[in-house]
């Protein structure tokens, strides 16, 4: 006699344990109720069918129940919901759109409900400019809203894959788009350390980030929704997308004696069996067993609920097959990032009382050689044993496939010797002969074989430095481009014949760029009775987890010029450098180096990530004998294109214009309030005798600069403590000469006023209101931890090479 099997719920894992139940079982008769319209569509896919990358409506349906009929001889039967379920008659109550309510008898129950997105009980929520995404009528409504009403703005809640992915493509729609958050960072499956890397490319992309500050109501003003947020700040926009998470939709099993967790899952085995025989669940509705930590978890992703179909179907077909846990591997766009993650994170481990150790390492996807090597850095977790718990990569190439591999170690139970002794397909343009996969399990291998001293940079007490000492040994250039103050710089090369210089009572806390430099000085000091901490992942490491992400409402941040564009012209050129990681002036001094190697009209392609070379290029181009073709940003990356020796020679210019050069340039490296004054009354002065000023504000004078509010931005604990240091704004400033605990700039600023002689502060919005440019210097804002969004609005900022443009074309150049 033939089972009756009925499946409650289409998609991932009702539709693929309805398929495999008929491929093992002919006879078996089997349906399938769907409450809406679609029983198997790509979920997945939903955003990018919003933000029109994916064209065709059609393509997001995987299954018809036409086709599943065809094919599987499945009786499927949409708009029909299944409302309550009786386990001791083995009944099901349907709700039908064509033959109202009804019951159905079954042998065996596989129950796919799914999980139905979170609405909580805020004032407002029932607004009809707020939607959620879990389904093709959710997305039928969204993509009709944002092509027919004449949308220009969205707030995302909800930092989750689903609400980033919703983000990135309302702005591709042309959308201004603000992201709120309630938690610390995005993304929970990932740490701190890492996420910080796609928080900035949201920011650099033009998406309005705000971090740890939750909703607290929402209201409709006009053609608008308001959004009061935790904090009482206030964001608006013309829709809202609510992606908080998810919440399993069981409701319909209050009664029916199916045993549920604390948030509702459904409760299974190993065989995906509930605790009713003969009663199957799986998909977004379940509780899983996290397969890191063996607890009880739940993790809505397809990938698991299509293997817990198949295997639920293996189960009522006889066959005896088991789920081994979801170790959670998933992987996100964030525009031209890749992010990506498989196992345990930091948080999950400590959570579970687990022990771990983790290293970084940022190699580039392929080979070096090879053209647009770019870097990417992966975070491996493993423990004493050397079992590999998880892993986290973030780039802009080859993070998938690394993460994919580490995956399949970590489901075979392999360890970070596995990872070392993998044999992984090389070619130049795919990657290089040791795999960043085996490059993070030699890693690993140090730490656990005691040949590397590492320390996480975040476990780093920099307080207590008195014991040890910083030492940095990369080369002179690269500390000169940046690095973690209070260090000593002895490049490694020249470490042997200096070692003497260190003491040996002192802990060293030795890095590099990424790790591996970090990785020999270890072993020549050790070896030489030294004590050694080598920071793991190096500097690069570092700047990550130092440069925290502020919250940045969608007003006051634009996507950046050429944002979203590929690197452009796809044309010729005749030589490619990459400057991707070198902070001001690296990349100019690469490009120069590149360009005195060229022919007349042969071009130059360079890839540089340092945020000021933008205008950099622009400057130095203009004021050299070359001509910059193209300049365009995508995934984080500047691109030029640069011909060789295709503009006037300014060398051979005729001496009259020589008169030309008519311009006012000043370069403010001090912070002082009398120096400060002086140098805004100069500036107004030529600027209003019709004279172009341009002021260059480095280190001390970026102080002039700053807001005088706190702004809210999160730092790492250098950036903290430059901050407390520093004076907040004009009105903080000292004087160079009889400051007197501050009574002299009082007395100062009474004498002006006396005098009516104008403030600092009317000084500053004078000069703005003149035309004056005021430029801020990208690297002094990197060292001293000043963010763009602490100083006042109106201010450019810019390297040494658009200083050095300015400078070009004047005929007074100050230094103050």
């Amino acid at each position: 006699m033939s089972k009756k099997v009925l499946i409650v719920g289409g998609v991932a894992g009702g539709a693929s344990a309805a398929a495999r139940l008929r491929r093992l079982d002919e006879k078996a008769q089997i349906i399938l109720f769907e409450r809406d319209d679609y029983i198997s569509f790509a979920n997945c896919g939903l955003p990018y069918y919003i933000g029109e990358t994916i064209k065709e409506r059609e393509k997001l349906l995987v299954q018809t129940p036409e086709a599943m009929k065809a094919r599987f001889n499945i009786d499927v039967r949409i708009n029909s919901e299944v409302i309550g379920i009786d386990t001791e008659k083995k009944l099901v109550t349907v709700r039908s759109k064509g033959q109202g309510i009804y019951e159905e008898s079954y042998d065996d129950l596989v129950l796919s409900p799914g999980a139905k997105a979170l609405r909580p009980n805020i004032p407002g929520i029932e607004s009809a400019k707020i939607f959620t995404l879990r389904n093709i009528p959710d997305t039928d409504r969204i993509k009709a809203y944002v092509d027919h009403k004449g949308i220009n703005s969205a707030i995302v809640i909800g930092g989750g894959f689903v609400g980033v992915e919703m983000a990135e493509n309302l702005v591709e729609r042309g959308l201004k788009v603000t992201l709120v958050e309630a938690a610390p960072h995005i993304l929970a499956p990932f740490d701190s350390d890492m996420v910080v890397m796609a928080e900035k490319e949201l920011v650099e992309n033009g998406v309005g980030l705000i971090l740890a500050d939750g909703v607290k109501a929402f209201k409709e003003i006009g053609s608008q929704i308001e959004v009061t947020l935790s904090s009482t700040k206030m964001v608006s926009a013309d829709l809202v997308i609510l992606a908080i998470g998810v919440a399993p939709d069981t409701a319909f099993l209050k009664d029916s004696g199916l045993k549920l967790g604390p948030k509702g899952h459904i409760v299974v085995d190993e065989r995906m069996q509930t605790n009713v025989k003969g009663v199957y669940a799986v998909g977004d509705a379940i509780e899983v067993v996290d397969f890191i930590t063996g607890e009880k978890t739940a993790v809505p992703l397809a990938g698991p609920a299509n293997k817990q179909g198949r295997i639920a179907a293996d189960n009522i077909a006889g066959l005896n097959s088991i789920y081994k846990g979801t170790q959670g591997t998933s992987i996100l766009k964030v525009f031209s990032l890749t992010a990506a993650s498989t196992g345990a994170n930091e948080r999950t481990l400590q959570k579970a009382n687990l022990p771990y150790r983790v290293v970084y390492v940022h190699p580039v996807a392929h080979a070096s050689y090879y053209p647009a090597a770019l870097q990417l850095t992966l975070k491996l977790i493993f423990n004493d044993q050397g079992q590999v718990l998880g892993a986290q990569g973030i780039g802009y190439d080859g993070v998938d496939k690394r993460i994919d591999v580490i995956a399949a170690v970590i489901r075979l139970k392999g360890t970070v010797d596995d990872l070392a002794e993998l044999e992984l397909a090389y070619a130049p343009p795919f990657s290089s002969a040791k795999d960043p996969v085996n490059m993070a399990g030699f890693a690993a291998q140090n730490v656990l074989s005691g040949r590397t001293h590492v320390v996480a940079w975040k476990d780093v007490e920099l307080p207590d430095l008195t014991d040890s000492i910083l030492l940095d040994v990369r080369t002179e250039e690269e500390f000169s481009n940046g690095h973690i103050p209070g260090s000593l710089n002895i490049p490694l090369d020249s470490l042997r014949d200096r070692m003497g210089e260190l003491d040996k009572n002192k802990q060293i806390i030795g890095y590099c760029q990424v790790g591996l430099r970090g990785y020999v000085a270890d072993r020549i000091l050790s070896q030489n009775g030294y004590k050694v901490l080598n920071i793991t992942g190096g500097y690069k490491t570092v700047s990550l987890q130092e440069s925290q992400p502020q919250n940045l409402d969608s007003e006051s941040r634009q996507p950046a010029p050429g944002a979203g564009e590929a690197n452009k012209p796809q044309g010729y050129f005749d030589k490619s450098i990459d400057a991707c990681g070198l902070c001001c002036p690296g990349p100019l001094m690469q490009v120069k180096a590149a360009m005195d190697t060229l022919q007349q009209g042969q071009v130059l392609k360079i890839l540089a990530s340092d945020p000021g070379f933008y205008e950099d290029i622009k400057a130095w181009t203009k004021r050299t004998n070359n001509q910059l073709i193209d300049v365009g940003k995508a995934g984080g990356v500047i691109s030029a294109f640069i011909k060789k020796g295709t503009q006037k020679d300014p060398l051979k210019q005729e001496p009259a214009e020589a008169t030309l050069k008519d311009n006012k340039t000043m370069v403010v490296f001090s912070g002082d309030l009398d120096k400060a004054i002086a140098s805004f009354i100069i500036a107004n002065g030529a600027a209003a005798m019709g004279k172009k000023v341009t002021m260059f504000f480095t280190f001390w004078g970026l102080n002039i600069l700053r807001k005088h509010e706190k702004v809210n931005i999160q730092k790492g604990f250098m950036d903290r403590m430059f901050s407390m240091m520093m004076p907040r704004g004009s009105k903080r400033l000292k004087l160079s000469k009889m400051n007197m605990l501050g009574l002299g700039g009082k007395m100062i600023r009474k004498v002006m006023k006396d005098k009516n002689v104008s403030s600092l502060e009317d000084l500053i919005k004078a000069a703005m209101c003149n035309g004056v440019e005021i430029v801020a210097c990208q690297m002094s804002m990197d060292v001293m931890g000043i963010n763009q969004e602490e100083l006042l609005d109106g201010i450019k900022v810019g390297g040494v090479g658009y200083y050095l443009g300015e400078a070009e074309d004047s005929n007074v150049n100050l230094f103050i």
